[in-house]
């Protein structure tokens, strides 16, 4: 069972997603009750690889309403949970020139909040522009498949 919490739609638009990582997130509770509710934004998370750990920065959950006295902070640093050859094979992509680890969903997985990761690598403006000229030729050239196919 899979669901989407929240998305960073624009991460694939900016960046050449070359491979993907699925991590477990370390969370307080007020943390996972607020993420339950949707006050998460994942537009400028990022995860960088320090020593043996991946820490997941930029991450945006709102404090939780109704928790007590104990409350998190919004912005913090949050562990990502991978495994040891996992964290090693991310360190050697982002020791490569250009390459950056970009949060590209949150979502459900058996009662669990998992992390996707994506090691990228930054578009150029003229890159953009012809993703977006080919996205349009192949959407005027199902157009009309499907007119033919019709008629």
């Amino acid at each position: 069972m899979k669901s989407e919490i929240a998305s960073n739609r624009k991460a694939r638009h900016d960046f050449t997603i070359s491979e993907t990582f699925e991590a477990g997130i370390s969370l307080k509770g007020t943390e996972v009750k607020s993420i339950r509710a949707g006050k998460i934004n994942i537009r400028d998370a990022y995860a960088r690889v320090e020593n043996t750990d991946v820490f997941l920065y930029g991450c945006d959950i709102q404090p939780y309403e109704n928790a007590s006295h104990a409350q998190h902070e919004s912005k913090a640093p949050r562990k990502l949970l991978l495994h040891r050859k996992e964290i090693n094979k991310l360190r050697t992509y982002t020791e490569i020139k250009g390459s950056v680890l970009i949060a590209l969903r949150v979502y459900w997985k058996n009662k669990r909040v998992k992390v996707e990761i994506g090691v990228g690598k930054g578009k150029a403006h003229r890159d953009r522009r012809e993703d977006l000229k080919k996205r349009v030729q192949t959407r005027e050239a199902d157009r009309e498949m499907s007119h033919f196919n019709r008629g």
